[in-house]
């Protein structure tokens, strides 16, 4: 079954309390076995716009959705074509202070698990591990066909083959891995297919709206929630419920719930403190009290 996809919500009653203290994140953090939650938010020092901040993608664009995706060509040419150019912007992006804060709360015993909502393979490449990709890797392709995996690098190898004189200047780089991009320019596109089975779908591997996360990523990530002590949370609205519903399952289960984001998120009924902090800053200086920085 395919949900809907949820790409806004509407804030209900009085804003939760929120702080610039950053001491109760440091004691919690200093106690050890935090898991953290991390979203968009926490690429955006990194070049990679969030879908729903002051800058957010969504106020100009339209994510792909599952659907569109699996039962339209045009849909699935104007993804790649977009996504061909973008991919090379996130490609080259490199993780920021807050990545690299993540990773030695990480390898100094602080943080016992990350979570990402992200795709953009950051944590790794600030030398967290292991991290769980909720939503996927944009450096992954599957097959819809024969469910081959492969690596994006050899996709875009083919994609320029077929695709010699495509090029575009952009600016704009989405959450997801596209740019905007001129419908003519899309219908000049050539799509490629599966060079395992030779006819299928090529998708990137990734969550889509509109998409269930696979059941044993979710199991995983519900174990990895129980075993720590606490929930952090960085750089996330929390609209969509597939990273909403770990910090309803913190709190179900009495484990303290941290926020640090810009902006309410619809987890703050749930969080023990709400910190409004950019997140390069906010960790930064975590990691200098703590000691591992």
């Amino acid at each position: 079954m395919r949900t809907k996809p949820t790409l806004t919500w509407t804030p209900e009653g009085e804003p939760a309390p929120r702080t610039t203290d950053l001491a109760e994140v440091e004691r919690v953090l200093s106690e050890g076995d935090v898991v953290v939650l991390s979203g968009a938010g926490l690429s955006t020092e990194s070049g990679i716009p969030d879908y729903r901040g002051e800058e957010g993608s969504l106020r100009r664009h339209t994510p792909m959705t599952y659907q569109e995706f699996v039962t339209s060509e045009e849909g699935r040419r104007r993804y790649w074509a977009r996504s061909h150019l973008g991919w090379r912007t996130i490609a080259r992006a490199r993780p920021n202070a807050g990545h690299r804060a993540v990773a030695a709360l990480r390898a100094h015993g602080f943080v016992s698990g990350v979570i990402t909502q992200n795709v953009d393979g950051l944590h790794q490449s600030a030398g967290t591990a292991p991290v769980i990709d909720l939503h996927g890797s944009l450096d992954r392709v599957v097959c819809l066909g024969c469910r081959r995996t492969s690596a994006r690098e050899a996709l875009d190898r083919r994609l320029r083959a077929a695709n010699p004189s495509f090029a575009a200047a952009t600016t704009r780089i989405n959450p997801d891995g596209d740019v905007d991009l001129a419908d003519e320019m899309v219908r000049e596109f050539r799509l490629v297919s599966c060079v395992a089975c030779g006819s299928g779908v090529l998708k990137p591997d990734v969550v889509f709206f509109g998409e269930n996360v696979p059941r044993d990523r979710v199991e995983r990530c519900y174990r990895t929630v129980d075993e720590g002590r606490a929930l952090l949370v960085l750089g996330s609205s929390l609209t969509v419920m597939s990273g909403l519903r770990f910090v309803r399952h913190a709190a179900r289960s009495g484990k303290p719930v941290l926020i640090v984001n810009k902006g309410q998120t619809r987890g703050d009924a749930h969080a023990q403190v709400r910190v409004d902090l950019p997140l390069g800053k906010a960790l930064t200086e975590l990691t200098g009290r703590l000691g591992c920085s």
